[in-house]
């Protein structure tokens, strides 16, 4: 299974339309179950205190944990570029997920990264933190990650990114992250 996360929860950001583009596509060009989760949806109780103890998490995470994260051999994850980074709410969401059942969570599954920006380098730096993340929980990383720049000049009204040679090169990564 791949489960495609879209890596915010700010509403009406770019981050989700491109997500589901990506899903869509994958779904295209593979017979594998594919899942989205966007992380827009994630339930007010999944974040308190008690989440870092695995007899306090919330019944939601364990859920979102159970369906998403732990079938998964594959993730990929939109994210966009926050202060020089990646958002906070995927950092506590990995964190979160990182406290029950660890290795069937991370161990040994590999991630595709796609960052996106309104800036020049379409979040390489965020990437790259993810990446130092994701390899300490013993996952493996995509060697092609993919920055996609100018995110508001290359969507089109309906959110996806039409713009040939972009959709060329998204097409592309897709048919890498399936072979990888």
């Amino acid at each position: 299974m791949i489960t495609v996360i879209s890596g915010t929860n700010r509403r009406q950001s770019f981050t989700f339309p491109v997500a589901r583009q990506f899903f869509n596509l994958i779904e295209k060009y593979t017979s594998e179950k594919v899942k989205l989760l966007s992380l827009e949806n994630l339930p007010l109780d999944l974040f308190h205190t008690g989440m870092y103890n695995e007899n306090g998490q919330s019944k939601s995470l364990v859920k979102l944990q159970n369906e998403y994260m732990i079938p998964a051999d594959k993730f990929l994850i939109v994210m966009p570029e926050y202060n020089g980074g990646f958002p906070g709410v995927l950092k506590m969401f990995i964190d979160a997920c990182s406290v029950r059942e660890y290795s069937k969570t991370f161990d040994s599954k590999k991630v595709a990264m796609v960052g996106l920006a309104s800036g020049r380098a379409g979040n390489l730096r965020g990437m790259d933190h993810l990446t130092g993340v994701m390899n300490y929980l013993g996952c493996i990383i995509m060697p092609n990650k993919l920055p996609i720049s100018q995110i508001e000049k290359i969507i089109d009204k309906n959110g996806e990114i039409a713009e040939k040679e972009s959709l060329n090169t998204i097409k592309k990564h897709v048919k890498d992250f399936i072979a990888f």
